[in-house]
């Protein structure tokens, strides 16, 4: 078995402020003997408006944002996965930048191929993230680390189950047919109504039907007077139970407010792949792709 660690954020629009929020984790994550440590969506900030976010966007090459993260890595020799918005280099701040799911290695490298853009993004209420953010086009393969291979997906990616299904449980003309995705993350910033209704529920069904551990890190608390994060980051197991919950609002305050301790909360689990070999061998999952379309 190996350690993750997954950490919880209140990201505000000081890239500065919240980069100084994920290296203290990091250092947290390195002291719990943890091997890889998940951040939230939109680590690097949340804006009070569009406007401002676009404002804020960065190439990650060039981000100071993800180049403190991957010191950070270095020092403290800590894999991380993160959510992070880019901007294309060269790119004018009219245009819609990405909501995307970096992985950077305990020796500070990114590599492209475990990079994500996030398929599906959220219009809901008050928010369009629509107008701001440019939908990826495509899965990243699953790909290796020290704690097991990893499937990205993001936050509202979580109420589309074919995604996690594609990386988890991939049909035989799949890429990744013969190394699929032994964890699904969903890095979130769930908003207060959407996660007391289905936060919990959403990410046990996506871990029991893709028989995978599922991560996600959440932003908790109010970010700006326009909005507030659910929180109660959650690891599931293969089987689906809850075998970590970390802290969210206070009950019955409609501004928000985190609960003490959330923000700047962190929690350690054991990912042990021999039970999520032993789930998907007692209970193998044989889809019957001459009846309805392979993922």
């Amino acid at each position: 078995m190996a350690i993750a660690a997954i950490g919880q954020i209140c990201s505000t629009a000081s890239i500065k402020g919240n980069l100084e929020q994920c290296v203290k984790l990091v250092a947290s994550a390195a002291r719990g003997q943890a091997k890889v440590l998940f951040l939230p969506e939109a680590s690097d900030y949340i804006a009070p408006d569009g406007q401002t976010s676009l404002q804020l966007a960065e190439p990650q090459s060039t981000s100071p944002f993800v180049k403190g993260l991957q010191e950070a890595a270095r020092e403290h020799n800590v894999a991380i996965h993160v959510g992070i918005h880019h901007r294309e280099e060269g790119q004018d701040q009219s245009k819609r930048i990405l909501n995307r799911a970096l992985y950077i290695t305990a020796n500070g490298d990114i590599n492209d191929a475990t990079t994500y853009d996030k398929l599906h993004v959220f219009d809901y209420g008050g928010l369009k993230e629509s107008a701001t953010v440019q939908p990826g086009t495509s899965l990243t393969a699953p790909f290796d680390s020290p704690i097991g291979r990893i499937g990205s997906l993001i936050c509202f990616d979580l109420r589309f189950p074919e995604a996690g299904l594609a990386l988890a449980q991939p049909g035989p003309h799949s890429a990744w047919k013969n190394k699929p995705a032994q964890i699904i993350t969903y890095p979130s910033a769930f908003t207060l109504r959407t996660g007391a209704a289905h936060w919990e529920t959403l990410l046990q069904a996506r871990a029991i039907e893709t028989q995978s551990y599922v991560i996600a890190a959440a932003q908790v608390g109010r970010h700006n007077e326009k909005r507030a994060s659910w929180g109660q980051s959650i690891v599931a197991d293969p089987w689906g139970n809850v075998v970590l919950k970390l802290k969210g609002v206070k009950e019955g305050e409609p501004q928000g407010t985190a609960e003490d301790g959330a923000e700047g909360g962190i929690g350690f689990v054991d990912i042990d792949l021999a039970h999520l070999e032993k789930v998907r061998r007692e209970m193998p999952l044989q889809r019957r792709i001459d009846v309805y379309p392979e993922l």
